[in-house]
């Protein structure tokens, strides 16, 4: 099983409970499964983590070239635009949430993990009533892309932060 990465996924990490000063594990063990072709991420989130100016940023840079695929490809750009259509067909949402997933990378996330067939990691959670904002659990439900969030994938790695003395 490979994992799909969500910007939230290192951005929350970094932020609340796993940072660089606290747990160097965490984006340690990032890399030893990217390595292991367990788990990356897509271009379209390394541009938002460059835009940074951080610890987040210098470890974005200096992640292995493959840890961030290219997201345009052909098999993904289809699954692209049946994410689009399914955002498009909603009313629900405000005309600035379906913007905001049309430009930002949760579409091109949803469509790389149903093209590649990853499971998307995202601390985003289903919410059926969403207005403001489209949920990428809510895609991946209805367009059958599998998902979970960052605790359930460390735990299916697995791995491990253990303290040495």
């Amino acid at each position: 099983m490979s994992y799909l990465l969500d910007a939230n996924a290192l951005i929350e990490a970094k932020r609340r409970y796993y940072g660089f000063d606290i747990c160097p594990g965490y984006w340690d063990a990032l890399l030893l499964h990217h390595a292991a072709g367990r788990l990356l991420s897509i271009d379209r989130v390394q541009a938002e983590l460059l835009r940074g100016n951080d610890e987040l940023k210098t470890w974005t840079e200096a992640a292995p070239p493959t840890f961030f695929a290219s997201s345009p490809e052909a098999d993904v750009i289809g699954q692209y635009a049946r994410a689009q259509a399914w955002a498009a067909g909603k009313p629900q949402f405000a005309d600035a949430a379906r913007a905001e997933f049309a430009n930002k990378a949760d579409a091109w996330l949803i469509a790389y993990a149903a093209a590649k067939h990853h499971v998307l990691v995202t601390h985003e959670e289903y919410a059926p009533d969403a207005r403001r904002k489209v949920p990428m659990p809510n895609v991946c439900r209805d367009l059958g892309v599998e998902y979970t969030d960052v605790f359930s994938m460390l735990r299916a790695l697995p791995a491990k932060f253990v303290l040495s003395a």
